[in-house]
């Protein structure tokens, strides 16, 4: 029998009380002034590290107002999407905005790193995301967050789990950072093999025996964009998504109708299955594979070529793409990534069934680097879901009657 199985059934043997939030905490309403702040005691939403706890130094404090203020002990949880997952709990004093809520303990027998323990779970993520109020950037619903309802065993018992998930903690972070620092090397091992396999006129990559061409994008087929969408003909709800260069790669958070996404699709240019879109701004050079489904996208911020593959293979123009062929306009105030920029840049091209053979090498590189299903980063996830769940076994505990 374990400690925690002991203690269970000296202290609680009939089931623990299970208390609202509300009934052991209050939502931080003490000010500070952010003159009394620097970077090491402000913490802003975006400097919150997701799930494991902690936080990284801000360089952008607040010039003037006031923040709230919180203490050693109190835990922090990000109160907007998408930082709901976000949670600290506190080593230092120091002050906040309004997008991060700060819990204060007013019950006595409660540890605070059991509490934040218990609300670093997914049943605590999920039960947050269910309440969230808003379309466009849901908030936390205070009141319903003060329902939520913990287990709260005596503190001895407390005090062990803390003990057992620290331990946990520990350990499986330096796993996964074993596998990290791994997974690290694989990618620079498929960098290097990427760029030796698509360079053949400065590393002789590729088959020897092969005619290798130097061309233009711009002689593969024309740089196309969708068609203007006006902000008006956008809703935070609907059919299609629409991406703009903020969500491109990621979760839409505006969309439009059917109808307009069939009438555009119909009149103006729009990629076809496979085609590799790039963001022109933002983060230059991110691409995606259009898989086909219904989607729209940015216009200028968000292009294609609208590709021959008789010439070149998109898939082959997919790991080009990685070598970032192009020159980045930075004269204005914002750098960009114009159409002639994509046009004059020259990329190496071998013949087709060449073409053939170097995506399928790089396709098992880029499986074993990046697939979450299997290789290192499945380890990772595996890790990651192992600690998940035993932190929420050892936080279930029988209610009692």
């Amino acid at each position: 029998m374990t400690k925690l199985e002991q203690l269970i059934k000296e202290l609680c043997p009939n089931g623990v009380e299970y208390k609202k939030l509300g009934d052991i905490v209050t939502y931080s309403k003490n000010r500070i002034s952010s003159q009394n702040v620097d970077e090491k005691s402000y913490v802003g939403v975006d400097n919150l590290l997701p799930d494991r706890g902690g936080k990284t130094n801000s360089n952008c404090v607040p010039e003037e107002g006031n923040l709230t203020r919180f203490d050693v002990g109190d835990i922090l949880i990000g109160n907007i999407r998408p930082y709901l997952k976000k949670i600290w709990l506190a080593d230092i004093k120091g002050g906040t905005n309004g997008d991060v809520l700060v819990i204060h303990i007013v019950a006595s027998g409660i540890a605070p790193k059991y509490l934040y323990y218990a609300l670093s779970s997914d049943k605590f993520f999920l039960y947050n995301m269910k309440y969230a109020k808003g379309a466009k950037m849901p908030r936390g619903d205070k009141e319903a967050i003060m329902k939520y309802e913990i287990p709260i065993p005596p503190i001895e018992i407390q005090e062990e789990v803390v003990t057992l998930l620290d331990d946990y903690t520990i350990k499986n972070a330096e796993l996964c950072n074993i596998l990290e620092q791994e997974l690290s090397a694989r990618k620079k091992q498929y960098e290097y093999y990427r760029d030796l396999l698509l360079d053949f006129g400065v590393h002789g990559g590729g088959a020897s025996d092969c005619e290798w061409r130097t061309i233009r994008l711009g002689d593969i087929g024309k740089i196309s964009m969708c068609k203007r969408i006006m902000k008006s003909e956008t809703s935070p709800d609907g059919d299609i998504p629409f991406y703009k260069i903020g969500t491109f790669g990621g979760e839409p958070n505006a969309y439009i109708s059917k109808d307009t996404f069939e009438k555009y699709k119909s009149l103006y240019s729009f990629p076809k299955k496979g085609d590799i879109l790039i963001s022109a701004a933002g983060t230059i050079g991110r691409t995606v594979v259009y898989d086909g489904e219904p989607a729209y996208y940015q216009d200028s911020n968000i292009v294609w070529i609208d590709n021959d593959e008789t010439k070149v293979l998109n898939s082959y123009l997919y790991y080009v793409y990685q070598l970032s062929p192009w020159q980045i306009s930075t004269g204005g105030t914002i750098a960009r990534l114009y159409n002639d920029n994509i046009a004059n840049a020259k990329i190496n091209i071998p013949p087709i069934e060449e073409q053939e053979r170097i995506v399928s090498i790089l396709d098992r590189f880029d499986k074993l680097c990046n697939d979450i299903s299997e290789g290192l980063p499945a380890e990772i996830e595996a890790r990651r879901k192992q600690y998940e769940y035993y932190r929420d076994k050892l936080l279930s505990f029988k209610e009692q009657n």
